[in-house]
């Protein structure tokens, strides 16, 4: 079976109890509803933008929420598609998997969504790569070849198989190894960065702790390439020492959740008078929509939900009594907006920042 080569520096143990601190206040922090929406709806724009600007994808982050919006963008279609694939997924991460576990169909599965009618051929979505590939540079030198073709199976079984018995190692390590070792072993023809590090979020979201969908590491990835690219190359080819890799994993974890931290310290209900509001997953999924969307409508609630008509209207209409939403429109026309301009200032605020 697989088995990661490391030990813990002070470094790594320093920064895995500062992880810990800031997770247990974000835990712990009084969030309004629209805070806590729209902490969610900004990490998932970030993630689609910057994981997939990482392998090239043109497309701003202005662009990126347009597109989600469903607003019209001057782009190519491989572009929004990448973009959309990615969003959906971590959208929907609790459909990847089994019983709690991460399976090889579970990777499968993911690595077609993420690249679905993005390949130049639609049968190596979700495939396995059955020729040789090398990881290249800029300036097209091989800075690293992949496992031999016929290593691959097996290296994801034996990877598969460590990853779903990790119960006691730290989550956050366990994680920065599971986004190394499928860099490493390549086992698809292109997308394995997107799934590299899309597997990692699931991982820690199966573990609770993703910090409920707060944060990204893929913009601290994207803010420096090739110190991203540097520290993934770090790891001997013979020894596969993962030391100065996990360092550089567990620091960027730090820095990005230290950013929601001060975030939520900006705005927690004390200082805006706000109290919290008890929602159920249901009334949760629809304010997400709404704020990535923009609004929602009865029909789109019915399917998201998988409800009927009145069944909706009864869920917009608990949150139009909760004073979260507002009903524009008349009849066939009617839709429905977040009443509270609360997420606009978060978005103004981290765009501000992003700037």
């Amino acid at each position: 079976m697989f088995k990661p080569n490391f030990s813990y520096t002070n470094e790594m143990v320093n920064n895995l109890i500062e992880i810990q601190s800031i997770k247990d206040f974000i835990g712990n922090a009084p969030l309004v509803v629209e805070m806590e929406v729209s902490l969610k709806r900004d990490a998932l724009l970030k993630s689609a933008h910057h994981s997939t600007a990482i392998e090239g994808n043109p497309l701003t982050f202005t662009q990126v929420d347009k597109l989600v919006k469903g607003m019209k963008i001057d782009a190519q279609k491989k572009a929004k598609q990448e973009v959309l694939n990615y969003l959906n997924v971590l959208e929907n991460l609790d459909n990847y998997t089994e019983n709690g576990k991460i399976t090889e169909k579970t990777i499968l599965k993911l690595h077609q969504d993420i690249t679905h009618y993005t390949l130049d051929y639609t049968y190596l979505e979700g495939q396995y790569r059955t020729i040789p590939v090398h990881v290249v540079n800029k300036n097209g030198e091989i800075v690293f070849t992949p496992p031999h073709v016929n290593l691959v199976p097996k290296e994801m079984e034996n990877f598969i198989e460590w990853m779903n018995q990790t119960i006691e190692l730290n989550h956050v390590v366990a994680a920065g190894i599971i986004h190394y070792e499928l860099v490493r072993i390549h086992p698809f023809v292109d997308g394995n960065g997107r799934t590299a590090r899309a597997l990692a979020a699931l991982f820690l979201y199966l573990r609770k702790f993703d910090m409920d969908k707060f944060f990204t590491l893929d913009e601290y990835y994207d803010n420096d390439r090739q110190s991203y690219y540097n520290a993934l190359n770090s790891v001997d080819v013979k020894t596969q020492n993962l030391n100065e890799w996990l360092d550089y994993f567990l620091e960027g974890f730090k820095i990005s959740i230290t950013e929601i931290k001060d975030h939520i310290i900006l705005f927690l209900p004390a200082k805006s008078g706000k109290r919290k509001i008890k929602l159920s997953n249901k009334h949760r999924k629809i304010l997400e929509h709404i704020h990535l969307k923009g609004d929602i409508t009865n029909s789109e609630v019915q399917t998201l939900l998988n409800i009927s008509r009145q069944g909706a209207y009864k869920d917009l209409r608990y949150l139009m009594d909760k004073a979260i939403i507002d009903k524009k429109g008349s009849s066939r026309s009617t839709y429905y907006v977040l009443k509270n301009p609360f997420h606009k200032q978060c978005s103004q605020n981290i765009s501000q920042k992003k700037v």
